[in-house]
């Protein structure tokens, strides 16, 4: 039996399938939707989600003295003159003056077929025109308006319209009426809510709802209260939780078995640390033990600041359930950060003498054999690695359990795939992001949390301060004096655009203009490199040898040089509070004073100045998740544009925390109820788990 019902096949169709779309305009479609899995082309189902960004009224025309630039308006203008550009120079548009009773301005047309312009807006005529205005060097302007009409063609317009978030290359009214197709085929589903909720709240159906943002009635419809926006945004939500309590209800379905040991090889492991674990430290290590010892499997979350020693908190973890005759595994989203972890583990984990080995891509021919081979016999103990351990090659004789860092850029199903291969693991999930509590609920369900929220022993606080890069040569002179005295310095440049073929530019050019005054002191990474230039170029910095290195992002995880003491970051406003928090952690790691310089450029929008002014007033992770939620919402918190989080379309949890409440309620009586979703109801939740992709969950009912 087909797992997807039937009646959303029209749904799952690609989009190219729409009059008007096709492969080109499908493909240029990609970028509208970045929560598309790799490689898969937009579906009919992903219009009829994609959110309107704003709503035109044309029952409203302000006439051109009272419009606002940069805004879509309605005008009725008389036409005035048509200026074709020179013979032979296709870059000067072609311009058409307009007015009306309050002013004048000009529509612009690039490429403008002149025969086709002269007869659509003939001289003396009076037509509508709807599109956005801009200011040019003082004049007002419109270019290629959306529509251009005459009095009976404007009665045929409609007066509310939806307007979408667009991309290059895509026109507003083709996209329009793709949407308008695919709600034509949208089917009847059956309701998967309680009628009760949907009267108490006033709720509309799910097409009623998807008809009321693209086909407007008001200009309220799209405010996050509206009956249609709550209602999208508690499926969504409601999808999100159901997904999770399914998840969370197999894995713990399953007895777990108690992996209490007497503690000897934890034991010697922290009396032969450097240093003292920070009382946070010591009260994770006793929740996440008190979990083990439990003949039921553990689900948790370990939630640390940048360098607030989560790697060995794992350790001393996994040493108790490795002297209880356990092996245990270690998964980390990058190689920079499996290695790192591998060298800190390894280092201490040999006192006890507990058997550590790391599984990557690098590890090829016999060398690979050999640690496939050891880990299936039993002669590894903690195995360490990348996306590599999900490889069915890779079988354990006594798999108890299953550490997974960032785990929110691993899907539910890796996740899974994991855990079965051992009887009855115990699961700890850990995350350098601290979050605040909603999106715990949200990313990880119900799962017990535990917090690292005071920083080891001897970690140096870090001076936060501002500039503007106007002012850009006087930083490079000190931080001339700073290489001098031989501090080492980070130099971070930002994504120039939201690709990453471009995401390296600016640092190339920084790196450029740094060598004139530094030489070969300066060092470059970033992410278009081979790996094996990033690791020399890294060793470089480590040793000493290049005393300033130049980076994009890719340095936000998993880099450690304690002795690295100034972080500078350029355009800081285009960064996120928690990525800013991430960097910043880089430094403050070793016994010197350190400091954070963040340069942005003037004039300094609002929420940027408030990000800022958090940065320099706060060190504490948890205080900037909260502040970073209240300024730009959850969408981009965690990064889950580029690691595949559960975005949002429609909930706001700034907004809809108590729908998320409700949600999770909601989703915890149905799993005790019908865990199977074999009831009625429960069937028409299937076509919500699929309408919002979490039908991963379902895959697990057909798989327990």
């Amino acid at each position: 039996m087909a797992l997807r019902p039937a009646v959303l096949d029209a749904l799952f169709q690609p989009a190219k399938n729409l009059d008007g779309i096709g492969p080109k305009m499908s493909k240029t479609m990609i970028k509208l939707f970045p929560l598309l899995h790799e490689g898969a082309e937009p579906r009919v189902l992903d219009l009829l989600l994609h959110k309107p960004s704003g709503i035109i009224d044309r029952r409203e025309q302000p006439g051109i003295a009272a419009i606002e630039p940069g805004k879509i308006v309605t005008l009725k203008v008389i036409i005035d003159e048509h200026r074709p550009p020179p013979r032979g120079n296709k870059r000067v548009p072609y311009r058409i003056g307009v007015h009306d009773d309050t002013g004048d301005m000009a529509l612009v047309f690039f490429h403008g077929h002149g025969d086709y312009l002269q007869k659509t807006l003939p001289l003396g005529e009076v037509r509508y025109i709807s599109g956005k205005v801009e200011d040019y060097g003082g004049l007002l302007q419109m270019p290629h308006p959306d529509h251009i009409v005459n009095e009976a063609g404007f009665k045929a317009l409609p007066l509310i319209e939806p307007i979408y978030p667009m991309t290059a290359g895509l026109s507003h009214k083709v996209f329009a009426k793709a949407v308008r197709q695919s709600l034509a085929l949208m089917p009847p589903l059956p309701e998967w809510h309680d009628p009760a909720l949907l009267n108490r709240e006033k709720w509309p159906s799910l097409k009623l709802s998807l008809e009321a943002i693209h086909q407007p009635a008001k200009t309220s419809v799209l405010e996050p209260d509206s009956p249609a926006i709550e209602r999208l945004s508690y499926d969504e939500l409601l999808a999100s939780q159901l997904a999770l309590a399914l998840t969370r209800q197999r894995i713990k379905k399953a007895a777990g078995i108690s992996k209490a040991s007497e503690g000897r090889h934890a034991e010697i492991i922290i009396s032969n640390l450097p240093f003292n674990l920070t009382e946070a430290q010591e009260r994770s290590i006793e929740e996440i033990l008190s979990d083990l010892s439990e003949p039921e499997r553990m689900l948790r979350v370990l939630q640390g600041d940048v360098g607030a020693g989560k790697t060995i908190v794992s350790l001393v973890c996994m040493a108790h359930a490795v002297e209880a005759g356990f092996q245990c595994t270690l998964m980390a989203p990058t190689e920079i950060l499996a290695r790192q972890h591998h060298k800190t583990i390894s280092e201490f984990a040999e006192v006890a003498g507990i058997r550590v080995e790391i599984l990557t891509g690098r590890e090829q021919g016999a060398v690979r054999t050999d640690i496939l081979q050891r880990a299936a016999t039993g002669n590894i103990d903690i195995l360490i690695g990348t996306h590599a351990l999900f490889q069915p090659n890779v079988v354990f004789k006594k798999l108890g359990f299953v550490i997974i860092d960032e785990q929110h850029r691993f899907g539910v199903q890796q996740r899974l795939a994991l855990t079965s291969k051992g009887e009855a693991t115990d699961f700890l999930a850990m995350t350098a992001t601290p979050i605040p509590r909603t999106l715990v609920l949200t990313y990880f369900g119900d799962m017990d949390v535990s917090k690292l929220d005071s920083k080891p022993a001897g970690r140096q606080a870090i001076n936060t301060t501002t500039a503007s890069l106007d002012r850009l040569n006087e930083i490079t002179a000190r931080v001339v004096q700073a290489v001098e005295k031989g501090e080492k310095i980070y130099w971070v440049c930002p994504l120039v655009e939201e690709t990453e073929e471009l995401d390296f530019t600016a640092a190339v050019e920084r790196h450029k203009t740094l060598i004139q005054h530094f030489g070969d002191r300066v060092a470059l990474v970033h992410g278009q490199m081979p790996a094996s230039d990033k690791e020399a170029a890294m060793q470089r910095f480590k040793d000493g040898d290049a005393r300033i290195l130049v980076a994009t992002t890719v340095i936000e995880v998993g880099v450690d040089v304690p002795d690295a003491t100034i972080m500078v970051i350029e355009h800081a406003e285009r960064f996120g509070l928690s990525q800013l928090h991430q960097l910043r952690g880089r430094v403050g790691r070793g016994d010197k004073p350190s400091s954070c310089l963040l340069l942005y450029k003037t004039p300094l929008g609002e929420i940027a100045r408030q990000r800022l002014q958090v940065m320099k007033d706060t060190e504490d992770g948890f205080i900037i998740a909260e502040e970073d939620l209240k300024l730009r919402g959850e969408g981009d918190l965690l990064g889950t544009r580029q690691s595949g989080m559960p975005g949002f379309k429609f909930a706001e949890l700034g907004f809809h925390s108590e729908l998320l409440a409700m949600a999770r309620d909601d989703a915890r009586l149905i799993v005790e109820k019908d865990a199977k979703l074999e009831t009625e109801r429960g069937k028409a939740l299937r076509h919500l788990l699929y309408m919002f992709d979490r039908d991963e969950a379902i895959r697990l009912l057909k798989a327990g």
